[in-house]
């Protein structure tokens, strides 16, 4: 049990400031070194510990007691460019590129057996996130837009969003010779704040002429849910696998509400600012793993639930199919992979050719929450320094994609192109993780 609160005690502190922009819509495409080294693979393979969160059946795999414990230098770059924003001469496009660069995401696990047929595992994991950071006004790409200077002080808003989550997940497994089934109750952390500056341009409003902060401070919530999963060995190198994870339901008080209605008009299609609940979607996951020799291959697919889940499906975030393979060579105290994961945009762009609130939405998702990246090339390697400690890591590469959309009714325009905001978004992830097996 020390082992345990250390390990929880370790995740929290970290997640405590930890802004994090992820990969498959806002989730990281793999938990742990080895399932991110294979391209976000584990649903079937057996990584050891890291496999708490993915598939807790494959838990019932492990010998011993594994503790592993690691982290990931997650460095996003997003770059957003508009002329949107409310300020003095509306035809310049003013750029930056968001300062949230550089996160850290804590990962902790743990495996061991009970007995033969019994196995109990802990993973603790920053899981997912997003986050964008506009705020420095010397820190624009293309031309001075400092208050009276080219602007007022709004230009990109001056946005800012970070949402944070952490699971903590208890998971028992039981296994035989041909399969193993697995069940994880899981606990969610989540934090999101959503803070910019707008200027009032209504000259039938109090505050005209003045630029309105728009935020209330972080939110924090505690949610529920579990992950189901289960393997079968058809053959003693063959492996298949299926898994669950259900919806977590999260509210964040006087955040995403709060947010929009700055945009809120009466006169148009958008009457009533969006609601605070941001469920995190439920996962379908199946895989398969052979190995030959010292070669292994293996893939994933999955659905993330985007389209079902309160507070995405209001933003139109539509169901993700995502698409891991990976290849691993285990020699003398080594081992090396590689791998590939693809998962489509899920951020559907709606028609804003004729609907403000669809301009209003693609926005926000576009400003705020770019989760648009789609093709991830991965590597990584791991060394045994001791017959019960070895090192792993792994490089995660995501290219840039970018993203335009229509802002002119936002500016006050009946021309629907008057104004655009386009975001250009890439990724680079260093994972490195230390195992001990006892």
């Amino acid at each position: 049990m020390k082992k345990t609160r250390l390990a929880l005690a370790i995740a929290t502190t970290a997640m405590a400031s930890t802004p994090v922009l992820a990969t498959n819509g806002d989730n990281l495409i793999g938990l742990g070194a080895q399932s991110r080294a294979l391209g976000g693979t584990g649903t079937a393979a057996f990584f050891g510990s890291e496999n708490a969160l993915t598939n807790p059946a494959l838990l019932g795999k492990s010998q011993g007691t594994e503790f592993a414990i690691g982290g990931t230098l997650f460095k996003p770059n997003v770059k957003a460019t508009t002329n949107v924003a409310d300020m003095t001469g509306q035809g310049t496009y003013f750029s930056q590129t968001s300062d949230n660069d550089s996160n850290i995401i804590p990962e902790v696990s743990l495996s061991t057996r009970i007995n033969e047929n019994w196995a109990f595992g802990l993973g603790i994991f920053g899981s997912a996130g997003m986050g964008v950071d506009y705020r420095d006004n010397a820190g624009y790409d293309t031309q001075d837009a400092s208050p009276g200077v080219n602007g007022n002080g709004s230009v990109l808003f001056n946005g800012y969003s970070n949402l944070q989550l952490m699971k903590f997940a208890p998971s028992i497994s039981y296994n035989s010779d041909k399969f193993g089934i697995g069940f994880a109750p899981v606990i969610q952390y989540g934090a999101l704040d959503i803070n910019y500056k707008q200027f009032d341009s209504n000259p039938t409003s109090p505050t005209f002429g003045n630029v309105l902060n728009r935020g209330n401070g972080m939110s924090s919530d505690i949610g529920y849910g579990y992950n189901l999963g289960g393997y079968f060995n058809i053959t003693s190198d063959l492996t298949i696998a299926l898994a669950y994870q259900s919806a977590i339901d999260m509210k964040y008080k006087d955040q995403i509400s709060v947010a929009s209605e700055g945009f809120v008009n009466p006169a148009s299609d958008f009457k009533e600012a969006f609601g605070d609940h941001l469920e995190q979607p439920a996962e379908i996951k199946a895989g398969v793993a052979y190995t030959m020799g010292s070669f292994m291959l293996t893939a994933d697919a999955k659905q993330i639930k985007w389209g079902d889940a309160k507070g995405y499906k209001d933003f139109n975030w539509k169901d993700q199919n995502v698409f891991g393979v990976g290849a691993k060579y285990s020699g003398n105290r080594f081992w090396a992979g590689i791998g590939y994961n693809y998962g489509e945009d899920p951020i559907d762009k709606l028609d804003g050719s004729t609907s403000y609130k669809a301009q209003v939405t693609n926005m926000f998702n576009n400003h705020f929450f770019p989760g648009i990246v789609e093709s991830h090339f991965t590597f990584g390697g791991g060394y045994s320094l001791t017959k019960n400690l070895s090192l792993d890591g792994a490089v995660v590469y995501a290219p840039q994609v970018k993203k335009t959309v229509d802002t002119g009714f936002l500016s006050g325009s009946t021309n629907p192109s008057a104004t655009t905001h386009e975001v250009k978004h890439s990724q680079m992830g260093y994972t490195l993780s230390l195992r001990m097996n006892f």
